[in-house]
């Protein structure tokens, strides 16, 4: 039956989950549930195929050779680029850098952006959500300039503090650093707001997306932020590829963070001329397979819908936290009232590195950790958590079998 006009089409799950290989598969005798997706979602089979025929047909180093293969090479890694300017709307190709992830975009930000600008008492303000590598860069650059790290406070749902936020931001405030979701928690960062505060008062601005861009569309436009970094395989597509977006008039006033092949114009023993926009941010041969396969995995979400996507990742998060709830002894960490498609929880009695092993030998994958977020297990006072999150491929059947499998780990050790 067709959707009512302005009403959106269910997705037809099943047909999707045949276009991922993997979740076909069994482990430890039983079909895999993989709930595992906020560390790193699967890859459907056109992505695969992407890479494989870029290296049956195409491989050779970009943008330095007049030969065919050479020339194809370019023209489906640059493609790829176009790709990723128009899945966030970005202004131009020259606002796109590719880096391998989004650990090496903030990192590039701080020692780029950061080391030639801070002074000895100048302020970057992060939140108390935020994952190491929004806070590990950060403290390495107010170690190298004498800058100071200030981190906005959350409440006990995992919500920040706007108000705390807003008095934060001051005459040393530089740069404001935040996530736009949580990965240990789910919170959706009201980042429009957080941006256009620091904006009014001339701060700049950088998003960390990774857990955003594969659950709902991004406009950096709209949102107004100087950067924004997000990682490929959590967007369904391959390891060690990501993606920098930043203002261009932003990247033109940066030096280049390495030295290389790529990023320069000449080169002299007296002097160095860099490159233009974007290259001169991409030293060395770049990874070619992994940006195209980047931009079929771009190509295969926007083909499903991302509006499609977020609805029905809400109806899975909907369905999970209601389910969850009904588990003696379960406890969600993180209630923010608004949340992407995970779960974060602890079951009394059990420690999480356990119930995860217990729920593997059920063929469940989840995370069990710190999620790379230990000052939010702090602020809970709890040593780990164990994490479902989805992707538009699970299903209601998929929670069902979380939940069948936490009642064997509380028969087990509770």
């Amino acid at each position: 039956m067709a959707a009512e006009p302005g009403i959106l089409a269910p997705l037809d799950v099943e047909r999707i989950r045949r276009d991922f290989p993997i979740l076909s598969r069994q482990v430890r005798g039983r079909p895999l549930v993989y709930l595992d997706n906020g560390a790193s979602a699967q890859r459907p089979r056109a992505v695969i195929e992407a890479e494989r025929d870029y290296y049956e047909r195409h491989h050779s180093n970009v943008h330095r050779g007049v030969h065919t293969l050479s020339q194809e090479a370019t023209g489906l890694f640059e493609g790829a680029r176009e790709k990723l300017r128009r899945f966030i709307n970005a202004a131009s190709t020259k606002e796109i850098v590719f880096v391998r992830g989004t650990t090496e975009a903030i990192n590039l930000v701080s020692q780029a952006w950061g080391r030639p600008r801070l002074q000895p008492g100048d302020e970057i303000v992060i939140t108390w959500l935020e994952h190491h590598a929004n806070i590990v860069p950060w403290q390495q650059v107010c170690e190298q300039t004498g800058a100071r790290l200030r981190v906005v406070p959350i409440d006990r749902r995992g919500v920040v503090d706007l108000d705390a936020y807003r008095a934060m931001l001051g005459p040393r405030t530089r740069m404001v650093a935040v996530a736009h979701v949580s990965n240990a928690l789910g919170t959706v960062l009201p980042v429009r707001e957080i941006v256009a505060m620091a904006r009014e008062r001339g701060i700049a601005t950088l998003v960390d997306g990774a857990q955003a861009v594969p659950h709902q569309r991004v406009d950096v436009r709209d949102l107004g932020c100087d950067f924004y970094a997000f990682s490929g395989h959590k967007l369904f597509g391959p390891t060690g590829i990501g993606v920098l977006y930043g203002r261009e008039r932003v990247l033109e006033s940066m030096p280049p963070w390495q030295g290389g092949g790529d990023m320069i114009l000449t080169v002299s023993f007296e002097r160095t001329t860099y490159n233009t926009l974007p290259f001169r941010f991409e030293a060395g041969t770049p990874n070619i397979a992994g940006a195209i396969g980047l931009g079929v995995a771009v190509d295969y979400v926007e083909s499903v819908g991302m509006e499609r996507i977020a609805r029905h990742e809400h109806d899975l998060l909907d369905y999970a936290t209601s389910r969850l709830l009904t588990v003696p002894g379960l406890t969600i960490i993180g209630t923010a009232p608004e949340k992407a498609s995970l779960v974060s929880f602890v079951l009394d009695g059990v420690h999480p590195h356990d119930l995860g092993t217990i729920l593997d030998a059920e063929g469940v994958a989840i995370r069990t950790g710190h999620h790379c977020a230990m000052p939010v297990m702090d602020f809970f006072d709890v040593p780990a958590t164990a994490r479902a999150s989805f992707a538009f491929y699970n299903t209601h059947a998929e929670i069902d079998a979380l939940v069948r499998a936490l009642g064997i780990a509380r028969e087990m050790l509770g």
